[in-house]
């Protein structure tokens, strides 16, 4: 793996340390709570509260972002100076107090060693921040976050979506209690301990015999919008073996020897976006032959295809893994242009 690679991936950054030996102690972590060097990321309905900033407008993460006036800041907060509503919360419209950590990349704002949280608030807390407050898209604003923002974003939003689905054991329907700092759940009948799971994903970036680059358009999308191919590990399968089949499956092409290259989480709502890199088996001809049903078109690009300002066609975005494996064989950032 290629550090300067995993460099280019907005949502692989932190600058947390995550101090998992401080979880299962609730006496610590309400100290931490309390002190003042502590900070609280509030989200709501998967986007968190701006300290400056706002979503780009007009955007919709493909294709090249439109410059914004202000550099979106996540707004981590001291616990005392929490809305009202927020603070007051108890039972169950107290939303999960979650540890991140503490912070390693420390500034003027930040000391190192600050410890930071993270609540999710409904829409009934929400609304103690009314507008003008803005509250930051991940998809929209990660590449534009420090080391920081972007790490803490991640982490909390990934632990939210697992707190909103896991409030009830599996198993059996019973209610859970929370433990560990918002990293356990427990199940009150069965008294087992219920941790976040990551569902991992394979993205391939396919090349021919002519160093060409395949990319697909999925059903959902418009006509013109292009990426790698991509898809979910199977129970009982490997990542390179989830690679052959899901390219298989997709287009009908057969790649060999697929090369890890960096990994990067996606938290929408909880996966782990694993990069590889393959070429098309030399015994197998690359027939492209899209499954009609994910991918509707595929096309071999190449570099000047890719660069011509003529082109209409949209790739991923800053954050996403498929843009850095796409710059990765292009050989450098992809050019910025118009949407059209």
């Amino acid at each position: 793996m290629s550090r300067a690679f995993q460099a280019s991936l907005p949502l692989a950054r932190h600058g947390v340390d995550r101090d998992h030996a401080t979880r299962s102690d609730p006496a610590a972590l309400d100290a931490l709570w309390a002190s003042a060097e502590a900070r609280v990321l509030l989200l709501h309905r998967g986007r968190a509260l701006a300290a400056t900033g706002s979503n780009p407008v007009g955007w919709d993460g493909f294709g090249s972002a439109p410059e914004v006036p202000v550099r979106p800041v996540i707004a981590l907060t001291e616990p005392r100076l929490m809305a009202e509503a927020v603070r007051a919360a108890e039972g169950d419209s107290a939303p999960v107090r979650l540890y991140l950590g503490r912070v390693t990349a420390g500034s003027a704002e930040l000391p190192e060693g600050s410890p930071l949280f993270a609540l999710a608030l409904d829409d009934l807390l929400a609304e103690s921040y009314p507008a003008p407050a803005e509250w930051l898209d991940l998809r929209m604003v990660a590449a534009d976050l420090d080391d920081v923002g972007a790490g803490v974003f991640t982490e909390a939003l990934a632990m939210a979506n697992w707190h909103a689905t896991h409030r009830f054991c599996p198993r059996c329907g019973s209610s859970t209690t929370v433990e560990a700092g918002g990293w356990v759940r427990r199940c009150t009948k069965e008294d087992i301990e219920l941790f976040p799971r990551t569902d991992a994903a394979v993205i391939v970036g396919i090349v021919d015999a002519d160093d060409r680059l395949l990319l697909g358009s999925n059903a959902l999308w418009e006509n013109n919008r292009f990426s790698l191919l991509a898809g979910f590990v199977e129970p009982g399968e490997s990542l390179e073996s989830a690679a052959v089949r899901e390219i298989g499956e997709e287009s009908g092409v057969v790649i060999d020897d697929p090369e890890y290259v960096g990994s990067q989480p996606w938290p929408f709502p909880a996966s782990l976006m694993v990069g590889f890199m393959a070429r098309v088996s030399a015994d197998h001809e690359a027939e492209l032959r899209p499954d009609g049903d994910e991918i509707l078109e595929l096309r071999w690009f190449t570099r000047d295809e890719i660069a011509d300002p003529r082109s209409d066609v949209l790739l991923p975005g800053r954050s996403s893994i498929a843009r850095a494996i796409v710059e990765r064989w292009f050989g450098g950032p992809l050019p910025e242009r118009e949407r059209a």
